[in-house]
Order: C-alpha cells, then sequence, then structure tokens
C-alpha cells in the first residue's frame, strides 16, 4: 500500500496526538486484602439489634431480601439460646453453691434490695424459666406497642 506524502503526513500527526495508555499500577500483596475483609457489615455483624440497624440504614426503602432476613432470624435464635444456656448455668452454680442458696436463706450481711438487672434468686427449675422468659417477652412486646 502507498500513501501520498500528504496522507502520510497526515497518518504521523494523528499517531503523535493518540493518548497513549497510561501505565498499569503496581499493586502490592498487602494493598488487595482478601474477600473476607471486605465485607459489609450487613454481611458480617452477629448482634440481631445492629444487624437490623444495617439493614435498615442500608435499604433506602424498608425492603430487606429474604437471605438477609434469615440471617436476622438466624441471630435472634442463636442470641435467644445463649441467653437461655447462661440463665442454666447460672441455676446450675447457684444450686450447686450450698443449702443457703437452695433454701433462699441469704448470708449474713447480704442485704435483700433488688440491684440494677438482677434478681432476687434466679428461677428454681426449667419450667420457671421458660415462665420468666415468655413474662420478659410479652413484657418487651408490650414495650413495642406502646
Amino acid at each position: 500500500m502507498s500513501f501520498d506524502a500528504r496522507s502520510l503526513e497526515r497518518l504521523q500527526q494523528l499517531g503523535r496526538s493518540l493518548p497513549k495508555p497510561l501505565p498499569k499500577p503496581e499493586t502490592a500483596p498487602e494493598a488487595q486484602a482478601p474477600a473476607s475483609q471486605q465485607r459489609h457489615r450487613v454481611e458480617t455483624e452477629t448482634d440481631p439489634q445492629a444487624l437490623f440497624r444495617e439493614l435498615m440504614q442500608v435499604s433506602p426503602d424498608g425492603s430487606v431480601p429474604p437471605h438477609l432476613m434469615d440471617r436476622l432470624r438466624q441471630a435472634e435464635a442463636d442470641q435467644q439460646r445463649q441467653r437461655q444456656a447462661e440463665q442454666r448455668q447460672a441455676i446450675q452454680r447457684q444450686s450447686a453453691q450450698g443449702p443457703t442458696a437452695a433454701s433462699g436463706l441469704q448470708p449474713r450481711g447480704a442485704s435483700n434490695e433488688l440491684r440494677p438487672n438482677r434478681q432476687r434468686r434466679s428461677p428454681a427449675n426449667s419450667e420457671e424459666l421458660e415462665l420468666y422468659t415468655a413474662f420478659q417477652q410479652l413484657l418487651l412486646e408490650g414495650d413495642e406497642e406502646g
């Protein structure tokens, strides 16, 4: 293929004015974090209340995908199981302390006043524990409605 002088000159001018590709940035291995570190709090949060707040902040219209609702339900169930296990352990510790704890008698010098977030005694058996839990849930539901 042959070009006349004018066409060749024009091609050379265009070649000089074309943008050159930018050099590729060199990425350090520590700059690229694994996928587990790049996740949003909605994907990593385990506390149900904090997860709910994050979901509401992320969703402009309040709609939440079903898989995230399942995660929220699972987090609530896990938290409930953990609370029940802690209550059972507290009951077992109290019953293992001796006859004064089992009979409800307090050692000398102990006050009978209620302290914040504590009961005078813990539930005696699993049925009583379930009743306390159900009552607390009813109180919480009543607070949400009122």
